[in-house]
């Protein structure tokens, strides 16, 4: 099932988790737009006489996995858990240029617009490098603001369709937005204290992104 594009990939009473297509915001930003994912959410569960409260947020170009609460409480007992680091994100990435290392470790002071500088940490996993894009996994360890974004345009690998992080306009390869997917979650139900390990499939732009290249690439 999903809403209006954005698939259910688990729910129950105590929480709602969306695979989040591309291109939509999370939630208001102060311009007060109405049409974003909490919206479509809270529409969703209207006849049910539920409510959403949005635990963490994606970038409005990032699609991806999303977990709703469903009441203060359980998003209070989720938030808590992305604030201490037990929550185990993953993310698909498509960047700009060839790697030459396998795995490494992105550390250092990002700075979101407006905001102070704030330390970040990235796991990187090169999955497959080409000459013009390499294909990452990315964990990252903390949960700044634009944080992967940031981290890889500044070692000179921005994601492909990056506009925001990098002023270079002459990359090879360009996609329609940033191309971010956050395909895993793993965290503790914050009521039957079960570990949910959830995932999900990767969005058409990308997969068409592969296939016109005739990659035969699945990623799992």
């Amino acid at each position: 099932m999903d809403i209006k594009g954005n698939e259910i990939i688990f729910e129950d009473d105590f929480l709602l988790v969306i695979n989040k297509k591309p291109n939509l915001l999370v939630i208001p930003t102060p311009k007060k737009e109405k049409y974003t994912l909490l919206s479509l959410v809270n529409e969703y569960l209207q006849p049910k006489r539920e409510r959403a409260y949005p635990c963490h947020r994606l970038d409005r170009p990032t699609s991806g996995l999303i977990i709703f609460a469903k009441s203060i409480e359980s998003q209070r007992k989720v938030m808590a858990q992305f604030r201490e680091g037990k929550v185990e994100k993953r993310y698909l990435g498509i960047v700009q240029g060839r790697f030459k290392k396998k795995r490494f470790v992105l550390k250092g002071y990002v700075k979101p617009q407006r905001k102070s500088l704030k330390y970040a940490v990235s796991q990187i996993n090169c999955i497959k490098s080409f000459k013009d894009f390499s294909i990452l996994e990315i964990r990252p360890l903390t949960g700044r603001t634009n944080q992967i974004r940031i981290q890889l345009a500044e070692i000179g690998h921005p994601l492909i369709g990056e506009r925001k992080y990098t002023l270079a306009k002459n990359w090879p390869i360009k996609f329609k937005r940033v191309c971010l997917h956050a395909y895993y979650l793993k965290f503790r139900h914050p009521y039957s204290k079960d570990i949910l390990n959830l995932s999900c499939e990767l969005p058409p732009d990308i997969r068409k992104f592969f296939e016109e290249r005739r990659l035969g690439f699945v990623f799992k």
